[in-house]
């Protein structure tokens, strides 16, 4: 293993976090256990498997130029060398509320001195399941190669095996003369995006329409929630109306967000909040597969309109308008600026870059893909799996989603102090789901 520089979008979420805002991800999975002491057994399991797998053993270090040339300010990836898997692996007492423990647990920031994650084994008071909470620092792994990484510590999976790609041949450490002209219109070509996505983020914070219950004053608390939707009932929604899964999912959180608002006391007329919705710009095989490869779409979520089709049509509208415009455009696809900014800028402005997430969205709303087989560890198979997304700072909530094994699980998490009522929330995605059912019923 050698050292990896930074991506600059890693490089941003490593400067960017601060105590009461960790930027890291996070899963929690949920397991029927086979016998009482299945989560005794599966911490072992966690630890004697990780010292094998050669990304957890990453941590991020600063560098000089003597290392990297042209990278002062910047950091990268290095083999630890006292890497001790029980470090990151620890088992907790038993208990009967997972969420609630991981929302304590995901409040805690990762050790910025070791390779930036951690597996938490919480066996379940009942004897026959446990958790596990995974924590991944941003920088280390998107949500791709966060699964990548925590597959990689679960029970070995049958996949097929890739056809081998063939070799490309070398290339000069000087460009070809005859891509020039191409290497300039990209240049320029850059530039036009960047003008484009900053007059696009100087829009979006015109004419704001949020509530105050998607804000929040930074505590450093914590709170986690889980919903599980029969895919079989988003697919009835999608066919009777059109759009795609994707579409319908986020309009139940817009739907979900009016109930809560309304029940609350806070009203949800006029409000229309910012949601980011990511996008991978991931390619299979690329040259750094352990960078974030991220841009992504914003959209003003219907919280106002009281008809939920009428919701559903303005976020497929809205998804098409997007999708047609690509993710290298618009105020969504401001990730792509970090490429355009040298280390010691990440470095010296990362902690404004953070502050100023408020002033661009209001919301996330994310989905982390998973595989479509069954995943176990020590023979124990997984029947939820729900995400969890970094909490930006300002903002008091963020909305994961994942389809695993033909259920959606919706990963929420809070502001612990802004948001002490998210099990309502909770209650509220499954009542949306249905009202959405029910309203496309003949």
């Amino acid at each position: 293993m050698t050292s990896d520089l930074l991506a600059p979008l890693d490089l941003a979420f490593w400067n960017m976090e601060s105590a009461e805002h960790p930027m890291h991800l996070g899963a929690l999975g949920v397991f029927t256990a086979h016998s009482p002491t299945a989560g005794a057994h599966a911490a072992d399991l966690l630890s004697a498997r990780a010292a094998a797998v050669p990304g957890l053993r990453m941590r991020i270090r600063d560098v000089w130029p003597l290392g990297f040339p042209g990278a002062f300010g910047g950091a990268a990836r290095e083999p630890a060398p006292d890497f001790d898997p029980l470090a990151h692996v620890t088992l907790h007492a038993p208990t009967a509320d997972f969420q609630a423990e991981a929302g304590r647990l995901m409040q805690r920031p990762l050790e910025r001195e070791r390779p930036p994650w951690e597996a938490h084994v919480l066996p379940g008071e009942d004897g026959v399941s446990f958790a596990v909470l995974f924590k991944f620092h941003h920088a280390l792994a998107d949500g791709l190669r966060a699964l990548t990484l925590a597959a990689a510590i679960l029970d070995p999976m049958d996949v097929p095996a890739r056809r081998p790609r063939p070799l490309e041949p070398p290339r000069g450490l000087l460009p070809d003369v005859r891509r020039l002209p191409g290497l300039v219109r990209g240049a320029l070509s850059d530039v036009g995006r960047a003008l484009d996505i900053g007059a696009s983020v100087a829009r979006s914070t015109l004419d704001v329409r949020t509530s105050a219950a998607l804000t929040a004053r930074s505590t450093g608390t914590r709170r986690t929630a889980g919903v599980v939707v029969d895919i079989d009932d988003v697919h009835r929604v999608r066919k009777a109306v059109g759009g795609t899964v994707n579409d319908v999912l986020i309009a139940v959180v817009a739907g979900a967000l009016r109930r809560w608002l309304d029940e609350r006391g806070d009203g949800s007329e006029g409000v229309a909040p910012r949601a980011l919705i990511p996008v991978s710009r991931r390619r299979p095989r690329t040259a750094h597969p352990q960078g974030n490869r991220l841009s992504g779409y914003l959209m003003r979520l219907p919280v106002a309109d009281p008809d939920p089709l009428g919701r559903l049509a303005t976020v497929r509208t809205a998804m098409d308008r997007n999708k047609d415009a690509g993710p290298n455009r618009g105020a969504g696809a401001v990730a792509l600026l970090a490429d355009h900014v040298p280390a010691l800028g990440h470095r010296l402005g990362g902690p404004f870059v953070g502050q100023a997430a408020r002033l661009w969205f209001d919301i996330l709303v994310t989905s982390v893909p998973l595989p479509g087989i069954g995943l176990k560890l020590g023979g124990n198979p997984v029947t939820e799996v729900f995400p969890f997304a970094p909490l930006a700072r300002g903002q008091s909530l963020a909305v994961a989603i994942s389809t695993y094994r033909g259920r959606v699980h919706y990963g929420l998490v809070a502001d612990a102090e802004a948001v002490p009522d998210l099990d309502r929330l909770a209650l509220a995605v499954t009542e949306e789901v249905q009202t959405l059912i029910t309203a496309c019923d003949p």
